[in-house]
């Protein structure tokens, strides 16, 4: 992304070293409108599912050979999507061309999966200790989501702040959707995998240990491990 930012920064530079702003600069920049970053962020809310067996969770959870077997798990993937729009104006004296982006940036998780093995009936004490954990796991999620909308706002906002971009002829808008591809969606990526940080300091050792010894010794019967003291 750094090499895109300078290589239009020293395009918009170059412009504007011009001994005096020219005709088609001045249309570019007080005429057509102003650049906008937008950006949004939505989940889709969760379900709760209790088919699958705690083995299976385990496995889904890459757990196996750890020595920690998988009661619950909380599963969702992000999504980041982006549009570019906005108006273009060309200059065929200098063979330059500048649009005045209008960037949309979407942050989303699919619906989040709340598993819970399926050993543990709804309502019994092991369900409800198992589950409780597990909206730890989704509260971490919502919570993150606004945390990384903020962010990047205000990278967007600053990295697009009303000014229109020049660029020779015809590479504008490639040139945008470049840095939008190989630059914002890495960032936005790495900003929305931090929650993974989170998410393990939830699953501690200690709460592991924690809840194989919960309610008096009924998820290790149902597991059919020894009731640990």
């Amino acid at each position: 992304m750094k090499s895109l930012l300078l290589l239009l920064a020293a395009l918009l530079c170059s412009g504007s070293a011009w001994s005096a702003r020219t005709p088609f600069q001045v249309q570019c920049e007080d005429t057509i409108v102003a650049s906008v970053a937008a950006l949004t962020a939505s989940d889709a809310g969760y379900t709760i599912d209790n088919t699958l067996s705690y083995k299976t969770l385990t496995r889904m959870k890459g757990q196996q050979g750890s020595g920690n077997v998988v009661l619950g798990l909380t599963k969702t993937e992000s999504r980041i999507s982006f549009a570019l729009a906005g108006p273009m104006l060309a200059d065929p004296l200098s063979g330059y061309e500048c649009i005045a982006p209008r960037v949309t940036v979407s942050l989303s998780y699919v619906p989040i999966v709340i598993y819970v093995g399926s050993e543990f009936l709804p309502g019994t004490c092991a369900y409800q200790q198992i589950l409780a954990h597990e909206m730890r796991h989704l509260k971490a999620y919502l919570v993150h989501l606004p945390k990384v909308g903020i962010v990047v706002r205000a990278a967007l906002k600053q990295r697009f702040a009303g000014q229109p971009i020049y660029a020779p002829g015809g590479q504008a808008k490639m040139l945008l959707e470049q840095e939008m591809g190989t630059g914002w969606m890495p960032y936005i990526k790495n900003e929305m995998g931090k929650v993974a940080q989170v998410q393990a300091a939830i699953d501690s050792p200690q709460e592991y240990a924690r809840l194989s010894k919960v309610c008096q010794g009924e998820v290790q019967s149902l597991i059919g491990l020894p009731k640990m003291k």
